[in-house]
């Protein structure tokens, strides 16, 4: 059997697996690090069903709630009302399903968590390469069709955002309804800077000059698309911040600060 990789004939022959002398493993460590953070914390709010909306804020974990839902958080019906697992795993498939085959995504749990390679220069210890083309990876090429979905959740999310200014006695501005701003503004920053956004508004047009509309909005998503890795990192962020802040607000941890 011919050897293959960086042990295929006509690569150099180098013992070494990098010749690399800085840290280059402090990134994959750190993406590491913060995205089993993140999956940890993810998974056991996602499971704990509980401590999710406070009037007038719903976590974005939970949103839109459509199983067995507490009192005042189901803004769009409870078409599962007999789902017998936690609310929030009916639409947390979407937004995961989006990040996982997230381009930029893909990159970072391949290097972090496969090795695959663990950095540039630096052999993966693989022996062989299938690419997307097996389970689970081949699930990848479901990304724009994940995307669509994650259109849809984040004009949920901003659904929700409008409705967090607003109580029973009338207007409402607190630290909640700031927090879930901010969320929503990275999340629509980091879905409308996709690639596969960028394909949707100017893909297969063989002439910009037809289509002035398109053109610019295709110059526009690519600017944003510069800083896709950034705005994937900080709505990471964001959305479990909301949902942390939301579950401190529901079980009496913290008091809302409200300015208006």
């Amino acid at each position: 059997m011919a050897a293959t990789g960086v042990d295929a004939p006509g690569r150099a022959a180098i013992g070494a697996r990098t010749l690399r002398t800085d840290r280059w493993w402090l990134s994959p460590l750190t993406t590491f690090v913060v995205f089993s953070a993140f999956v940890v914390y993810a998974t056991w709010r996602a499971f704990a069903d509980k401590d999710y909306f406070v009037e007038p804020y719903l976590s974005p974990f939970y949103s839109p709630c459509l199983g067995d839902c507490v009192k005042g958080s189901a803004d769009f019906g409870t078409p599962f009302g007999g789902f017998p697992l936690s609310a929030a795993l009916i639409i947390l498939i979407f937004p995961l399903g989006f990040r996982m085959s997230c381009y930029y995504y893909r990159k970072a749990y391949y290097r972090a968590f496969w090795l695959s390679p663990p950095a540039c220069a630096v052999a993966e210890p693989h022996t062989k390469y299938t690419g997307e083309t097996r389970l689970p990876l081949i699930l990848n090429n479901l990304h724009r069709w994940f995307w669509y979905a994650a259109v849809v959740v984040a004009l949920i999310l901003t659904w929700d955002v409008l409705l967090s200014f607003q109580e029973a006695d009338g207007g409402h501005v607190g630290l909640g309804t700031l927090v879930l701003l901010t969320n929503v503004v990275l999340i629509w920053l980091y879905t409308l800077s996709c690639h596969s956004c960028r394909h949707a508004v100017g893909g297969r047009l063989r002439h910009f000059s037809k289509h002035p509309v398109r053109y610019r909005m295709w110059t526009w998503v690519s600017r944003l698309n510069t800083r896709h890795s950034l705005y994937a990192w900080l709505s990471l962020f964001s959305v479990a911040i909301a949902d942390l802040y939301i579950m401190l607000l529901a079980n009496g941890t913290i008091s809302e600060a409200r300015f208006f």
